[in-house]
């Protein structure tokens, strides 16, 4: 074989090589114990109190080099419940409610099944803006990847036959990436923080709807964030004023002092898609024209 004698590549093996040489090595006392590994394979020792820096950086890495190669460059970030049926699932829910009280949540939850529709309307609107001249995608459709609300939200861009982004999360109990994210844009964090910040490094826009402790986690630390100065301001859209206003006193917020009226000027309640996109639409112009 002619030697390679390009000055611009590297002289040394690829970690890739180098990894596939380690698997041959002769089998010894010091070639069978852990520390002979390469510390890149050696995943006891990624798991180490000591490594947890590193962890960070692979879990921020990993994505952001991913999406890039995919050529996203920005995204419409969904936030929602995991507990909300869709409307065909709606009629379960209520026939497996045995008390007053299961209920009557479980006709609350009915009644919200209107907004995997309205999700999954949405998700299909965002997903019909066209590549750039460059042709890298913005607007790209991005969940937690988990059911319901986040389900519609992957299923409107499947719908359209374009990607969408699911950032899960390992949780004690057994789950998995709802089966519309597209797989080679589905990742698996540890941390929540690192998840919290792939999903605002690209999101152009976030909408949000009816949820629980986790949706008002990211909701309300992207308000911070945007209140604080910390980063440019973006469209915030809450579907359902009802819900928003039933289990959040804005106003008393304001009248107690602890923020200010313009505060609320943050972010805009609706009820449709629609009208989500036209938000969306009046903050940065003409979308649907990229280039």
């Amino acid at each position: 074989m002619a030697e390679d004698k390009q000055p611009h590549r590297s002289r040394f093996h690829k970690a890739k090589e180098d990894a596939q040489f380690a698997k041959q090595a002769v089998s010894t006392p010091q070639t069978q114990s852990p520390a002979y590994r390469l510390a890149f394979q050696d995943t006891e020792f990624l798991l180490r109190e000591d490594l947890r820096p590193v962890r960070f950086q692979l879990e921020l890495l990993k994505p952001e080099l991913m999406l890039d190669e995919a050529k996203i460059e920005s995204m419409l970030v969904i936030y929602g419940s995991a507990r909300i049926p869709s409307p065909d699932t709606a009629q379960a829910v209520l026939d497996a409610a045995r008390t007053p009280e299961e209920q009557r949540i479980a006709e609350r939850l009915a009644a919200k099944a209107k907004y995997y529709e309205e999700a999954r309307k949405l998700a299909r609107i965002a997903s019909q803006v066209p590549p750039d001249k460059n042709g890298c995608r913005n607007f790209v459709v991005c969940s937690g990847g988990g059911p319901s609300i986040m389900e519609a939200a992957n299923r409107g861009a499947d719908d359209e036959g374009k990607e969408s982004v699911g950032l899960n999360i390992v949780l004690p109990h057994e789950q998995a990436p709802n089966r519309y994210v597209t797989p080679d844009l589905s990742f698996q964090f540890h941390y929540f923080a690192l998840r919290k910040m792939h999903f605002l490094l690209r999101a152009r826009a976030v909408c949000v709807f009816p949820g629980g402790f986790g949706t008002f986690d990211e909701t309300f630390e992207l308000l911070t964030l945007i209140q604080t100065g910390k980063i440019q301001p973006i469209p915030i859209v809450l579907f359902s004023e009802e819900f928003w206003t039933r289990v959040v006193n804005f106003d008393a917020l304001v009248e107690e002092g602890v923020i200010s009226q313009r505060d609320l000027s943050l972010f805009h309640f609706v009820e449709t898609a629609e009208d989500a996109w036209q938000i969306i639409q009046d903050f940065y112009g003409n979308v649907q024209d990229p280039n």
